[in-house]
């Protein structure tokens, strides 16, 4: 059995669709594209997909995760040509690498988001940053189904800067529009309960009174290990890679696709 590990992009109107909504887009890409799908045992079988740390619904991405079993070998790069071809465009397939290695979920350490926040200024944005960086604990609330819970919000960011739109880099992201507006730049560690960049702009508005006329649009620029030497966030699929290209003969051919670079955060 093959496994071939996929990296996927939720871009434009595409971000609002639901986790269930891409698994049903994507399983008709698995039987358009023909691939050859190991299957789980049972009365309903299912194709053996797993996903990986999903960006929530309304949510942007360029760095989604998700690896496949067949039960035939197929080469990444051709694989990942068909089944990007059999997506809606925004649901795009943009990497593909056999896996060779274990523990792809426990990589996807950290994340580096963008939120664009049409309305505010790069010097109100900084300043209510700043305040932030500065707190020690950002206790913000949200709803879950057994009520309200109450969490710090600081402690898993690791860094938060703010940015004029022009003088983001060039990394492809989900930004609507094109006035001037403040970005804010952050790093996040993925920990338990999971801080997500809303409950960082739920921070940001009770220690610093920001509050964008109106919502945040939200890109994922990169998940995976975090370097704690560089401050970047680097490629989950790299270990798989190097594991390629050490044994290029073992199975099928290895990768497809550029390799992710490393987004920077610095604290």
């Amino acid at each position: 059995m093959q496994r071939i590990r996929l990296r996927y992009t939720k871009r434009g109107r595409l971000r609002f669709t639901s986790h269930r909504d891409f698994q049903r887009a994507f399983e008709r890409a698995l039987r358009r594209a023909e691939v050859p799908m190991a299957y789980s045992a049972g009365f309903t079988p299912h194709p053996k997909v797993s996903y990986a740390n999903a960006a929530p619904t309304g949510t942007g991405s360029e760095a989604e995760y998700l690896e496949i079993a067949l039960t035939a070998p197929r080469d990444p790069g051709t694989l990942r040509e068909l089944l990007d071809e059999s997506m809606p465009h925004g649901l795009d397939i943009v990497d593909a690498v056999e896996a060779r290695t274990s523990g792809l979920a426990d990589r996807l350490a950290a994340s580096v988001w963008e939120l664009r926040l049409d309305g505010v200024t790069a010097e109100e944005a900084a300043r209510a940053a700043e305040v932030f960086r500065a707190a020690e604990t950002v206790e913000v609330q949200r709803r879950t189904k057994n009520g309200m819970r109450t969490f710090d919000a600081r402690g898993a960011v690791v860094s938060l800067e703010a940015h004029e739109a022009a003088r983001i880099s060039d990394v492809p992201a989900d930004r609507p529009g094109d006035r001037a507006c403040a970005i804010l730049r952050l790093v996040v560690r993925h920990v338990t309960p999971a801080v997500r960049p809303d409950d960082v702009l739920s921070g940001l508005r009770a220690v610093a009174d920001l509050a964008p006329p109106v919502p945040a649009a939200v890109t994922r620029l990169a998940q995976g290990p975090f370097d704690e030497e560089t401050g970047t966030v680097t490629d989950p699929l790299a270990p798989d890679r190097e594991a390629v290209q050490a044994t290029p003969h073992a199975g099928a051919a290895g990768s497809a696709a550029a390799k992710v670079p490393a987004v920077e955060g610095s604290a």
